[in-house]
Parts: structure tokens; C-alpha cells; sequence
């Protein structure tokens, strides 16, 4: 599901992807008003299954296995703890809570606050399941 989800450059939000224009790709916006536009080639598009976070052992944890670790420590249902208005020690607090092997050099405190409020996005919207069965079943074999 996660895969589906895409992160515009200089937009704010989130927004899934319905499909494929020409030249473009039709997207609408993860909230409530379900907004439609077109995402043209010079927009810098990213799918959340792509994005991964940095951790001390050298490699990198997905994104949707650290949203996998929020939910399992705080619920599905958005947090109260607000990425704009909280602190930074409180941020760093709540990252460290989820994923505490996190490469403390190369991860930002921007980064942390992006995490955060895609992940209040997402459940806001009634999206819990971030990693998909198959992806589960294919790391298994």
C-alpha cells in the first residue's frame, strides 16, 4: 500500500497515485478534500516505499518498517505530539523510541518531523497497513 503513496517536492502533504497521464502522473491528495492534480516530470515525485533511514550498523531501515515501529508503539491512530509545534529534544526523543540505532550524523531533525507527520497523515487518513503482504512473504523464501 505503501508503494502507492507519493511524496511531491515543494507541495506539502501526501498524495496517492490513481494513475498515469500522459506525460504526468494523476495524483490526490491523502486528506480529506481527495483533491486531484497532475504531477508533471519536473516535479520531483517519490514513492514512500522507496525513501529508507539511515541506522549506525550501515545500513538503512525502511520506511515503512520504521512506521511499522510507531505503530507498534503507539498505536494506530495519530500521535499527539504535533511535528511543527514540538520541541527538538522531543522529537529526538520519539525517534530514538522508534528506531534507536538511527545514524545520528546523517538523519535530521527535519527528516525525524517529516517522519512524523507523514506517519500523522497517513493514519489520519485510515492508512495502517504499511507493509504489504507480499513484499513479507518474498523477504521470507
Amino acid at each position: 500500500m505503501i508503494k502507492k503513496i507519493l511524496a511531491i517536492s515543494g507541495k506539502p502533504g501526501l498524495y496517492k497515485l490513481i494513475s498515469r497521464g500522459n506525460k504526468s502522473l494523476i495524483v490526490e491528495t491523502v486528506d480529506a478534500q481527495k483533491k486531484r492534480i497532475p504531477a508533471f516530470g519536473a516535479d520531483r515525485v517519490v514513492s514512500l516505499g522507496d525513501i529508507s533511514i539511515y541506522t549506525n550498523d550501515d545500513s538503512e531501515v525502511s520506511l515503512a518498517s520504521v512506521f511499522e515501529s510507531v505503530k507498534t508503539n503507539y498505536g494506530d491512530k495519530p500521535l499527539d505530539l504535533s511535528p511543527k509545534k514540538a520541541s527538538q529534544d522531543d522529537i529526538i526523543a520519539f525517534f530514538t523510541k522508534v528506531l534507536p540505532n538511527y545514524d545520528t550524523d546523517r538523519v535530521r531533525v527535519s527528516d525525524m518531523r517529516k517522519v512524523l507527520s507523514w506517519y500523522n497523515i497517513l493514519t489520519a487518513d485510515g492508512i495502517t497497513e504499511f507493509e504489504s503482504k507480499d513484499e513479507e512473504t518474498a523477504t521470507e523464501e
